[in-house]
């Protein structure tokens, strides 16, 4: 399966940013693939003329995909969960990397010639309102903060925008979707997994826990919420677990801990 659908994604229509053709193939049209598998979906769209343009994923599971038809000059947004899909909508022509207008100009004349090697990557869904700004400086200081956060680059707010902070955040959550896998150790050490326990059981997740080299170390309560500090020497792993509503709440590397050791 190819990178595209396997998690499809989508967001909201953008029809202020984009001159959709009359004959375009709108997302309305295609809404018989909600519900079915990313495969599936993807072979449909595939048949109906669409290419995939890029994948977005973000740190609440959800995966966003833009696909754009050349033919009919349209491009739909498809979002995806669990491996099934959500919602297809209508995306600007900007979201599959065909500028219109004097977006490219306003980027170039605020953020700099060196940003528009990726010209706008972010898109339409990582804004709270599933919206790109109508304000061309707005857009282009949020585009700076997204490539910022994306790329682990220091926050440098010095234009003091809120543009950017939201920007910043917005390639900070997908930076951390996309390494999901990754458990903050560097080295040869072999680490456990532990992030796929997130939602699981207590009881059954705890037993995984031990079974995978964790022994619990501290355990306090606060309210209704409990907490367990687990230990795993071999690969110096200190996790804390937090418990509420019988299920793994939250889960996560915490790195040290008086008895981690």
């Amino acid at each position: 399966m190819t990178v595209g659908l396997k998690h499809l994604v989508a967001g909201t229509a953008l029809a202020a940013m984009a001159a959709v053709p009359v004959l375009a193939e709108k997302a309305s049209e295609l809404t018989y693939i909600n519900g079915s598998y990313g495969r599936d979906a993807e072979s449909q769209l595939r048949e109906r003329g669409f290419a995939h343009v890029s994948t977005h994923k973000n740190d609440s599971g959800y995966v966003y995909s833009y696909w754009w038809d050349e033919g009919d000059d349209d491009c739909v947004n498809v979002e995806v969960y669990d491996g099934r899909v959500m919602t297809i909508n209508d995306a600007s022509d900007q979201d599959c990397g065909h500028h219109k207008g004097n977006a490219g100009a306003a980027v170039a004349a605020v953020a700099g010639a060196a940003i528009l090697g990726a010209l706008l990557s972010h898109k339409s869904h990582h804004h709270d309102d599933n919206r790109h700004h109508d304000n061309r400086n707005d857009e282009a200081h949020y585009e700076r903060g997204y490539q910022d956060g994306l790329h682990n680059a220091a926050y440098h707010n010095y234009d003091r925008s809120d543009a950017y902070s939201n920007g910043y955040s917005a390639g900070v959550n997908e930076r951390n979707a996309n390494l999901r896998h990754h458990h903050g150790h560097g080295g040869y050490r072999q680490v456990a997994q532990f992030k796929d326990l997130q939602g699981a059981r207590a009881a059954g997740g705890m037993s995984q826990l031990e079974r995978r080299g964790f022994r619990q170390v501290d355990n306090f309560t606060s309210g209704n919420t409990r907490y367990s500090i687990q230990w795993r020497r071999e690969s110096r792993q200190c996790v804390q677990v937090t418990i509420a509503d019988g299920r793994f709440y939250d889960i996560r590397d915490i790195g040290q801990h008086p008895n981690c050791r």
